[in-house]
């Protein structure tokens, strides 16, 4: 197994040529950079000799735990993609991290960052997940990020949503290509929560599809310049906004009308001659309709039968109704 170790420094010709006379230990000290790429390591011994440690390049080993980098306090760039860790951690003492690479590994979960409040940009693409697995991010390290991540590139991790990152108010470049991302919507309100965003890419998610994918987010994003790779026009941005406020101005306009329109188009009258016109429900105007004055006697105004008839048909009622046939 290959270890990281001050021996393998001291073994390297690259490192001891920049010794210049100095000690190896005095050398150790004013270390700023180190390179160990593509050496199969495979864990990570005491380097705490390198105090000034800035920026260490691990990238494409076979590291399994980020472990044992407690000494550096000083350190600011952590290049880890492509090995094989498991789970963030041991980082809570590199507060001064602002760039941290981890693409390419097995990390199932984005955590232990609750300690790096400085951390200005995170790569977390193309994690080798298992089968129905996606890539979830910690709310505590959300919470975090907020106010510090300027980058962040999730490309490729089988995310179907993103809500949760509405949080993160920094973002200024935001990669989330070839995922399962499909609601536009919930992709409209994340991004309204992003006033600095200036570039990004959704390349390869269902919500690319959707009629008017492309115009809707131009006009959230006031000023994001690139998206999926193409460039955006200043003008087609006005043309767009402009669109956008016509078309709700409208609609609320409709939905006043309808709130305060009549709810029965048909005007309430007292008038008992309503639809008795020449077409059933028809109305008469005003100044056409004789009112029902309460004193008037509805049967004689409407009905003036002669006595006699009235007489003779209460008889024929009478017979109808006699004891006889009841």
């Amino acid at each position: 197994m290959v270890r990281l170790t001050i021996d393998l420094i001291a073994k390297s010709r690259n490192h001891f040529k920049k010794k210049r006379g100095l000690s190896f230990l005095e050398y150790l000290k004013t270390l700023t950079h180190l390179h160990f790429s593509s050496k199969n390591i495979e864990d990570i011994g005491d380097l705490s000799m390198c105090r000034n440690l800035a920026v260490l390049y691990l990238y494409d080993n076979q590291i399994t735990n980020i472990c044992s980098l407690g000494f550096a306090y000083n350190l600011t760039h952590l290049y880890m993609q492509n090995n094989n860790i498991l789970q963030i951690d041991n980082l809570s003492n590199l507060q001064k991290l602002s760039k941290l690479y981890l693409v390419g590994n097995r990390i199932a979960v984005v955590e232990g960052l609750e300690q790096l409040s400085e951390l200005k940009e995170l790569h977390l693409e193309n994690q080798r997940l298992a089968p129905g697995e996606k890539l979830l991010l910690d709310p505590r390290t959300l919470c975090t990020l907020a106010e510090s991540l300027r980058v962040l590139n999730i490309n490729n991790n089988n995310i179907d949503e993103i809500r949760d990152l509405s949080l993160l108010k920094e973002i200024q470049h935001f990669s989330a290509a070839d995922n399962k991302l499909h609601n536009t919507e919930e992709l409209e309100d994340v991004f309204s929560h992003w006033p600095l965003l200036l570039g990004m890419d959704l390349s390869g998610n269902p919500a690319c599809k959707k009629p008017k994918y492309r115009d809707c987010l131009i006009t959230v994003c006031k000023r994001l310049e690139v998206l999926d790779g193409r460039g955006i026009n200043e003008l087609t941005r006005q043309f767009l906004i402009n669109w956008k406020a016509s078309k709700e101005a409208k609609k609320k306009k409709n939905n006043k009308h309808f709130l305060t329109g009549p709810m029965n188009p048909h005007r309430l009258t007292n008038d008992f001659n309503v639809g008795q016109g020449p077409h059933p429900g028809h109305i008469y105007s005003h100044a056409n309709v004789q009112r029902w004055q309460p004193h008037q006697s509805l049967r004689a105004h409407k009905l003036q039968i002669p006595v006699s008839r009235l007489l003779n048909h209460v008889a024929v009622s009478s017979a109808i109704c006699s004891p006889v046939d009841a």
